[in-house]
């Protein structure tokens, strides 16, 4: 709807003075930023912003309308950038936005040089450097005061963003009650549903299992708003994000339909938008939903394509969460090297962007997925480690994982030491054969029981290029075993043979596919 008065403005332009100009533009630009249309928005921006690798011109502006430009260009920047449109990075508009807070400043412009820090902690909160996010809009509320509701507002939902996402729930829920009555104050359809939305993913966090409190019921009830306020609104890019966070929600308590069908819509939404950033975090919730669903091959093509996506991206955060993902992927496909380097790569990444709690659950995900194969001096580093940073996590899955992971490293100690209990200092009575047969037993226990008592994928794990191969072993050296595999079924036969010049027909080789035209 804007795009007219972006015309229009474009033709009268001349016959205005560069200031009335500028500041236009920047009206009409904010108003795009809104409803989610960044390219329009630049577009807006064009005479002063005309190509988004070199910095703004602000020549011929006064102080306050170059602050202003600097300010709006910076906002629009990290956007962007956080949707991969475009070349400009988070460092880029950290930048600019520093340059219009330090101006405002100047001036002294309180609300504005508020406006401009409170665009700055977004920037870090995207790369996942939290604690900067957390100081820059800790002061941003500050200086802001109340004079401006709704910008206030804007600070306060940002705030509890950055606690959510550092798990720092009662933090984040107190944020939330103080934005509320600013919220219901406010006429925005775009503040209302950033509200919901982010109320939404506090409820599906604060979670614990089986949900006895009904908080994902509250989540789901706050995205529904949320839906409703974007779509009043025409932003459809925040309405795409409420689709993708359906559909993890839907996915941690296994409704995997339904996740599938809200990550299908936010796809199609996003696609459409070409934000391929945020279309690649879809597709990480869509891997961590088919590895849920036992389809790990399918997963791991699809988490490994969103990777290549986010890796062109500064948000290191959500670039290790995917790395991670792809992990566990690849671990579950029997890749035990790679899927290491990918955890220990992720575990770097959150560390470096500040995420200590993310990098925490990676290493919760790598003895989840290969405790059983890590030595046992490594294994109690990872845990301790582990233990440090969630010990007094309010993310009560995180929580609950973190139990289940002590769980196998009791069982990997108790293991161990069977194993050294089974070798006698002077060697009386013991025999290499005996030796060998019991490790081979273990580790073919070991593959029936990740394969489910599925002989044929428990060879495919254990190298032999055919199951039969295992059926043999399992028939006259381990016949205890054989109750660990699933009930062997019969093959079907053909009740009529085929004659053999029918089956030399079959073998030969079919005509190629003729090519369209």
């Amino acid at each position: 709807m804007l795009k007219p008065q972006i015309t229009n403005a474009k033709r009268i332009g001349s016959d205005l003075p560069i200031n009335e100009r500028a500041e236009a533009a920047c009206n009409i630009a904010k108003r795009l930023e809104t409803a989610g249309d960044y390219e329009t928005a630049y577009e807006a921006l064009s005479e002063f912003w005309p190509d988004a690798d070199t910095i703004p011109n602000v020549d011929g502006l006064d102080a306050g309308t170059a602050a202003q430009l600097l300010l709006r260009i910076g906002a629009l920047a990290s956007r962007r950038a956080a949707a991969a449109q475009g070349t400009a990075n988070q460092e880029t508009a950290k930048n600019l936005l520093t340059q219009s807070w330090e101006r405002f400043d100047k001036l002294n412009e309180v609300t504005k040089a508020a406006e401009a820090r409170g665009e700055l902690g977004l920037c870090y909160w995207r790369e996942g450097s939290f604690d900067e996010a957390r100081i820059h809009l800790r002061e941003a509320l500050e200086i802001a005061g109340s004079n401006d509701s709704e910008l206030r507002a804007v600070l306060l939902i940002r705030a509890a963003i950055v606690e959510v996402d550092s798990q720092r729930l009662d933090e984040a829920l107190g944020l939330y009650n103080l934005a509320r009555p600013l919220v219901d104050a406010s006429q925005s359809e775009s503040l209302k549903g950033a509200f919901h939305l982010g109320f939404g993913l506090l409820f599906r966090s604060l979670a614990r299992p089986n949900d006895p409190e009904g908080y994902v019921d509250r989540a789901l009830i706050e995205y529904a708003a949320a839906s409703y306020h974007f779509e009043q609104g025409g932003n459809d890019r925040y309405l795409a994000r409420v689709e993708n966070d359906l559909g993890f929600t839907y996915f941690t308590i296994g409704r995997y339909r339904d996740a599938h069908t809200h990550l299908d819509r936010a796809r199609h939404i996003l696609i459409r938008l070409k934000d391929v950033a945020t279309t690649a975090q879809v597709d990480e919730t869509r891997a961590r939903t088919l590895l849920a669903q036992g389809h790990p091959v399918e997963a791991e093509r699809i988490v490994r394509a969103a990777v290549r996506i986010l890796e062109r991206g500064d948000q290191q955060a959500i670039l290790a969460e995917a790395i991670a993902t792809h992990g566990v992927a690849l671990a579950r496909l029997g890749n035990d090297v790679r899927a290491r380097t990918l955890f220990d790569r992720a575990v770097e990444m959150a560390t470096t962007a500040g995420d200590l709690e993310g990098a925490a659950r990676v290493k919760l995900s790598l003895i989840e997925e290969m405790g059983q194969k890590l030595p046992a001096k490594d294994l109690i580093a990872i845990y301790r480690s582990a233990v440090d940073r969630l010990k007094d996590s309010q993310d009560q899955t995180s929580v609950k994982r973190l139990l289940g992971c002590g769980e196998r490293l009791f069982e990997s100690l108790e293991r161990l030491e069977r194993e050294q209990h089974e070798y006698n200092e002077d060697w009386e009575g013991f025999s290499l054969k005996k030796h060998v047969k019991n490790a081979e037993s273990k580790v073919i226990e070991r593959a029936l029981r990740e394969a489910e008592g599925s002989v044929t994928k428990a060879a495919k794990l254990l190298g032999f290029r055919h199951h039969q191969s295992l059926i043999s072993l399992l028939n006259t050296r381990h016949h205890d075993l054989i109750e660990k595999r699933s009930t062997a079924r019969k093959r079907r036969r053909h009740i009529v043979t085929k004659p053999q010049n029918n089956r030399k027909l079959l073998r030969k080789k079919s005509p190629p596919e003729p090519v369209d035209q």
